[in-house]
């Protein structure tokens, strides 16, 4: 059962826009299920920075969204409608971990400066979604191994802390697995970056 939220807005209305959206953009065959509407009303309370309701839904505002489940549960088209509700000065871009991965084939460790510090002559860091962490593989550049998606939350783990640059993922993984892939330290320092909005695990593939 979703509490309800005291909040300025009608959060069921909101989930019929976002529904309304998600049609829009995917097709009359994206729907919201009422099964989700918990995760939603997060990334709801979240997206449009209402400080009352994430703390009622105890998500820290100025941490970045870690949202996490089973494949096909729709985590990937709900960040991509999210960017329509957040304001401006929180509209983030959406990156496929697999895409960078391959850039990182072609043009080597300044994808990593890409990620994090921005492209040369941008005066600021971006906020960015990492769409899909762990469908990369460790990637050899001119002979030399590199968890690029490891090494670049590490250095969006310090925008954070320095500059409180947001940074937000998309994973199948579990926190275990998570761990297993990029290390204890990487594993550490999402804990402080994210906050963790997890689909059921029983949750269907809705493609």
């Amino acid at each position: 059962m979703t509490p309800e939220i005291k909040s300025h807005y009608n959060y069921p209305e909101v989930i019929h826009w976002i529904q309304t959206k998600g049609q829009e953009l995917y097709g009359n065959e994206f729907k919201i299920i009422e099964n989700d509407h918990q995760v939603i009303y997060q990334l709801i309370a979240y997206f449009l920075k209402e400080d009352q309701a994430c703390a009622q839904l105890d998500i820290t505002i100025n941490k970045g969204i870690l949202l996490s489940g089973p494949i096909g549960c729709g985590k990937t088209s709900l960040m991509n409608i999210m960017r329509y509700l957040t304001p401006i000065q929180h509209k983030f871009m959406i990156k496929p971990c697999r895409d960078i991965s391959f850039e990182f084939i072609h043009d080597g460790y300044t994808v990593i400066h890409k990620y994090t510090k921005g492209r040369l002559y941008e005066s600021d860091p971006k906020i960015i979604c990492f769409d899909d962490l762990g469908l990369e593989n460790n990637i050899k550049y001119y002979g030399n191994e590199c968890n690029v998606m490891g090494e670049i939350l590490l250095s969006r783990y310090d925008l954070f802390i320095a500059k409180n640059i947001q940074t937000h993922i998309t994973t199948n993984l579990s926190a275990s697995e998570i761990e297993a892939q990029y290390g204890n330290r990487v594993r550490s320092r999402m804990r402080a970056m994210f906050n963790l909005i997890a689909f059921n695990k029983s949750t269907p593939d809705k493609r």
